[in-house]
């Protein structure tokens, strides 16, 4: 069991109609056709959709998001339109709103990895492969590895997990010529993406971008490089053989999982609200992941 502990009812909005209600995102659409996306402050872990928010979440992630695009548009087209607020909406959509593109979406989700951590790192230690790839020998949690990996994902529904699929099954989905653009965007964006972090004394364990054509254009849609998409580590901290620090929702996911919380996640009850010393962490979290990377101060 899984899914939303209380799922929201959508906001009604004079000339928007709701399309959508995503584990962190709603979407609209608005009357020339295009996709209002706003990012809540929700937050996901073990596959559910918690009862706390985190105060700023949807603002980060969309900033964040808008700082990367402007970064990597010469690699890859984006979908935004417009910031600009809907007329009508609720002032507190400033700032975590976006005016989109309406994209022919691929049901891929599309990870590059260049360190060994999460389902990579299992699959690591019962193969030596990490979604069919062969991987040397020696390899430990944390470690980079010798050059990233494309290892796609299926999209899945709220309350389910996302599943790693072989190379060969993204080109029976979408085509061999789609899934060879989808690799080479994949990691030419993540190429980019780490050395940039880098200089900023973090590092991009691997991420997933989720593209759709635009015509015959293949554009970057959704978030982009923000700690909910992505492991970001603090460099200088970072050191192979155990799991790393991170600018993400790691504070939740370990007090979901302590005595504290008195939860089962592998039971059948959906997990208790966040205290708030759990909230406020992971806030700090969040925006000093903006800030490093950003080089701006938070507001």
């Amino acid at each position: 069991m899984s899914g939303f502990v209380e799922k929201p009812e959508p906001l009604q909005v004079p000339g928007l109609v709701h399309l959508h209600t995503g584990k962190v995102r709603d979407l609209y659409q608005n009357e020339a056709g295009d996709l209002v996306m706003v990012a809540s402050d929700r937050i996901s872990a073990y596959d559910w959709v918690l009862p706390t928010e985190i105060p700023d979440k949807g603002r980060v992630l969309t900033q964040l998001s808008l700082w990367w695009f402007e970064h990597l548009t010469h690699l890859a087209p984006n979908h935004v339109l417009s910031t600009e607020l809907p007329a009508g909406a609720p002032a507190d959509w400033a700032g975590r709103t976006l005016i989109c593109k309406q994209l022919r979406m691929l049901p891929v989700e599309c990870v590059a990895r260049g360190y060994l951590a999460g389902s990579g790192l299992k699959e690591y230690e019962e193969s030596r492969t990490v979604c069919g790839l062969a991987l040397p020998e020696g390899l430990a949690d944390g470690s980079e590895l010798p050059a990233p990996i494309f290892t796609p994902a299926t999209k899945a529904a709220v309350g389910e997990h996302d599943e790693n699929v072989p190379y060969e099954e993204v080109a029976r989905q979408v085509g061999a010529d789609t899934a060879a653009q989808l690799r080479q965007k994949t990691l030419a964006v993540y190429g980019e993406a780490r050395d940039i972090a880098r200089d900023r004394g973090i590092i991009l364990a691997d991420t997933k971008f989720e593209f759709g054509f635009d015509g015959e254009v293949l554009t970057l849609a959704d978030e982009v490089l923000t700690p909910d998409s992505s492991r970001f580590w603090p460099a200088e901290s970072w050191q192979p053989g155990h799991p790393q620090p991170s600018f993400d929702k790691q504070f939740v996911r370990d007090w979901l999982t302590s005595p504290a919380a008195g939860w089962d996640r592998h039971g059948q009850q959906p997990p208790p609200p966040l205290p708030p010393e759990t909230v406020e962490a992971t806030r700090a979290k969040y925006v000093e992941a903006y800030e490093r990377l950003t080089g701006a101060r938070w507001s």
